[in-house]
């Protein structure tokens, strides 16, 4: 511990370990430029090759870009080597909640303002089309203000991991609090079973204990099945209805997030027009004629690209040929010189051509949505602008929802023409534009670095 911390590429300082797993290690650090403490994943590209794990980190990244809100720990930059992924993330001081609950249980209040956290975060990535897959006590994070962040996305799924049957098939999570539809293996809905789980974490706040459990593995999976589980005594009667509507073994009935947040448990303490406004943005229910009077509000919530992030688009450091298998299901980008609300506007009135509904959601991006269901359900497009200057941004086109043909077929018929007065260059195109001196100099700096850091690791471990 008392060891001279590592550096990574002359940014961040790398120092002690916080926890580690098969394929990965996570370490404190500390932005040199802003002293900022962040943690830093550490994965070994190699291992993750050699097991297959390459969708499942590529998912995580994917999913991690979007999930941007104030209860998920968020995700600042990806770096990488030859022989390294490193995921700089925001360091939550405070630890797991798990440790907290594992002293004894928690006061009423404290359990609500956790639980009230917990639903707003998941009502926004389930609005992003995002399903956890394993909300426990053990991926729920503290900051130094006792707000909760959700974190380890390594098991989630997008949208387009449903089967043909709208429904998730790949059965994931921890067995004490995956919901009964996982476990049968029949096909379930992400939302649905993420809503279990929140109703197993409430549960344990309150109770200091799980609702299933038993040494038995299958006898405990019996018990999740027929929803098995008594409330003690010091429940609330609101929270033991709450409770019985979440943990409904049948995901038909199951209560959803919108009836969790009208119960009147869970508006105890709530600002009602805070609740509201949260709720709109969680769901992205502004639309089209709100789009002008917000846009200055949207400018400010734009995501900034650093040089790291321009590299990582550029041919020579692109990370998309590691993860991506399909070129075909790779996002469209394109850079413009015009400011942000042109852009948007653009964006807009494309749309209204197309007939597609627009919803605006935070962080700078618009959802595109289709407002006839075809053979692969709606055709949804997710439109995100990144600020590289005040005067030059980068936009992200990609279907999260819908069928492939038809996503091409219009990209390359309507959107891509309609666009052509605000492009100034297309991703592929021209790549003479591309920041090619500056792309060389980092990369050879990362690998320079990397020695150096693998070499001041070894002595630490030893």
């Amino acid at each position: 511990m008392d060891h001279k911390p590592s550096v990574l590429t002359e940014r961040y300082e790398i120092g002690r370990l916080l926890g580690q797993g098969t394929f990965a290690k996570v370490y404190y650090g500390r932005s040199i430029r802003t002293n900022q403490s962040v943690a830093i994943k550490v994965i070994d590209k190699e291992k993750v090759i050699r097991v297959g794990l390459i969708d499942q980190i590529k998912r995580e990244i994917s999913v991690m870009r979007i999930v941007r809100h104030p209860n998920v720990v968020q995700l600042y930059e990806v770096l990488a080597t030859k022989s390294k992924i490193y995921f700089v993330l925001e360091y939550a001081k405070g630890g797991e909640l798990f440790n907290k609950v594992a002293k004894g249980k928690l006061r009423e209040d404290v359990t609500r303002k956790y639980f009230q956290q917990l639903i707003n975060a998941v009502d926004f990535f389930h609005s992003r089309g995002v399903y956890h897959r394993d909300i426990k006590p053990e991926n729920l994070l503290l900051d130094e203000n006792e707000n909760l962040k959700i974190s380890d996305f390594g098991l989630s799924a997008l949208a387009d991991c449903k089967r043909q049957d709208g429904l998730l098939h790949t059965t994931c999570g921890t067995p004490a609090y995956v919901a009964p539809e996982v476990i049968n293996r029949k096909g379930y809905d992400g939302e649905k079973a993420d809503v279990w789980s929140c109703g197993v974490v409430l549960y344990v706040l309150l109770a200091g204990y799980l609702p299933f459990h038993d040494s038995n593995l299958m006898e405990m999976y019996r018990k999740i099945g027929k929803a098995d589980f008594r409330c003690p005594h010091w429940f609330p009667q609101e929270v033991r209805r709450l409770l019985c509507k979440i943990l409904d073994p049948n995901p038909g009935t199951r209560i959803s997030i919108s009836k969790i947040r009208e119960s009147s448990w869970f508006r105890k303490g709530l600002n009602p027009k805070q609740n509201k406004s949260e709720s709109e943005s969680a769901s992205g229910s502004q639309e089209n004629g709100n789009m002008t009077a917000e846009v200055k509000q949207e400018l400010l919530q734009l995501r900034n690209l650093n040089a790291f992030d321009i590299i990582s688009l550029s041919a020579g450091f692109d990370l998309s040929g590691f993860f991506d298998e399909n070129p075909q299901k790779r996002e469209a980008r394109f850079t413009s010189k015009q400011p942000a609300s042109i852009i948007i506007s653009k964006l807009v009135q494309i749309a209204k051509f197309l007939r597609l509904k627009v919803i605006k959601k935070e962080g700078g991006l618009l959802k595109l949505e289709g407002l006839k269901e075809g053979k692969k359900g709606i055709l949804s497009i997710d439109a995100e602008i990144f600020q590289i200057t005040p005067t030059f941004h980068l936009v992200e086109m990609k279907k999260s929802n819908g069928d492939t043909l038809e996503y091409q077929k219009m990209m390359k018929e309507c959107i891509r023409p309609g666009l052509r007065d605000i492009v100034w260059v297309w991703q592929g195109e021209h790549q003479q534009h591309l920041p090619q001196q500056l792309e060389q100099q980092q990369t050879l700096q990362l690998e320079q670095q990397q020695q150096q850091l693998e070499q001041q690791q070894h002595q630490q471990e030893q």
